[in-house]
């Protein structure tokens, strides 16, 4: 049988949508095995202070959700409950940056941490909805909730408009023109994207080029720095964190650009 289907529900999603789901699991499993090898939590982002008791059995049994959590979501099954406790997880985390975001609200940094947890769980409230029963409450917020990502993608920009000369410093310097001028280029692609996805006015082709955008930060800046230190955790942390950024937005393009669901009825000349 092609596709994710409940047979109780009769609830499918075509294949280009299965992809971001799987993603968005494989990136889980991702997360979960640093977790496991480094005995720790993803430093900087899952933000868990060094005072907090049971600490490091706090980071394995994190390590253990998310790889339980990414392995459903591979599943048809599961794949909704594993989608459900990524949410969970990920809004956990980020509400630890609320807290300390809070604590210094006029410094941006920990609002743009904010923002970054909150992506990935947006996109896990996004995939438990698009893999709701058709006709159901969850199903019909799907493209509601993934219209919030454009909260997220107006804080990516501040980040980089309030630091282009910092962010500059990771673009390669082999890449041209130069430097400063993707630091620049990058923000406002970020805020375009941001207006397009929050207007609804193309939105899924808004979705898909912040896709490509966070990927070619993964291809580009990620994967390079942890090939020059592969023994430091926050490398391998970061390209984990940087490769759930990317499925949690695939999941929101593939919504954005296919929004209708199927019953039943869609299905009879299935396979």
């Amino acid at each position: 049988m092609n596709g994710f289907r409940d047979p109780e529900t009769m609830v499918r999603l075509r294949p280009s949508r299965q992809i971001g789901v799987r993603a968005f699991g494989v990136a889980a499993i991702v997360l979960g095995v640093v977790g496991f090898a480094w005995g720790d939590f993803a430093t900087n982002w899952q933000r868990v202070q060094p005072n907090v008791p049971y600490r490091e059995a706090l980071a394995y049994l994190t390590a253990a959700l998310e790889t339980i959590a990414g392995l459903a979501m591979l599943w048809r099954r599961t794949a909704r409950a594993g989608a459900l406790l990524l949410t969970i997880l990920y809004s956990i985390f980020t509400l630890l940056w609320v807290i300390q975001a809070c604590a210094v609200p006029l410094v941006y940094d920990g609002w743009g941490n904010v923002f970054e947890e909150l992506s990935l769980a947006i996109g896990g409230a996004v995939a438990y909805a698009a893999l709701a029963p058709a006709g159901s409450w969850w199903a019909g917020k799907a493209a509601v909730i993934s219209r919030a990502y454009g909260a997220c993608a107006i804080s990516f920009a501040i980040v980089h408009l309030i630091n282009l000369a910092g962010v500059a410093t990771w673009v390669p310097k082999w890449l041209p023109p130069g430097q400063m001028f993707w630091s620049v280029t990058t923000a406002v692609c970020f805020l375009l994207a941001a207006a397009a996805i929050l207007s609804g006015i193309q939105a899924g082709l808004a979705a898909r080029l912040v896709t490509a955008e966070i990927m070619g930060f993964e291809i580009l800046v990620w994967v390079p720095k942890l090939i020059a230190a592969p023994h430091e955790h926050f490398f391998w942390a970061g390209n984990a964190i940087s490769l759930a950024m990317v499925a949690a937005v695939w999941v929101v393009s593939d919504t954005l650009n296919e929004p209708r669901r199927f019953d039943a009825s869609s299905e009879a000349s299935v396979p």
